[in-house]
């Protein structure tokens, strides 16, 4: 039997947002209803394809946690936060973008951080014998 490595902060912050990706993907209506209501319901399909989209980039992510893959993911999330910049100011969509674009921006931001070569090294060293 295997042991499984310890968890790396890297690790623990896809996990984090893989979570919140299969939320949006299995649930998008309860995300509406408590977050954003004024979202057309007919657009539900928005929040699952974001919530797919965040389920396959976090996966990727905590199978290949290495430096390269979490700059790209990060890049991923800051496209989608100026993507929401937009819709901001909207009375339909504006609480969902900011929320939405919110969220990705923090979390390019903590897996950055987490990811640096010098988070890596911390881990490396704390794992040495």
């Amino acid at each position: 039997m295997h042991d499984a490595p310890p968890p790396t902060p890297t690790r623990i912050v896809a996990a984090a947002g893989a979570t919140a990706g299969l939320v949006l993907l299995t649930q998008p209506l309860r995300v509406l209803d408590a977050l954003a209501p004024a979202f057309p319901r007919e657009r539900a399909w928005l929040v699952r394809a974001l919530g797919a989209r965040m389920l396959v980039q976090h996966a990727v992510v905590l199978v290949r946690p290495g430096h390269g893959v979490v700059r790209a993911g990060a890049a991923l999330d800051l496209l989608h936060a100026a993507s929401m910049l937009p819709l901001v100011a909207s009375a339909r969509y504006g609480r969902a973008a900011r929320i939405s674009g919110a969220v990705a921006l923090a979390h390019a931001s903590v897996a950055r951080a987490v990811s640096s070569p010098a988070s890596f090294m911390s881990v490396s060293t704390q794992l040495s014998p």
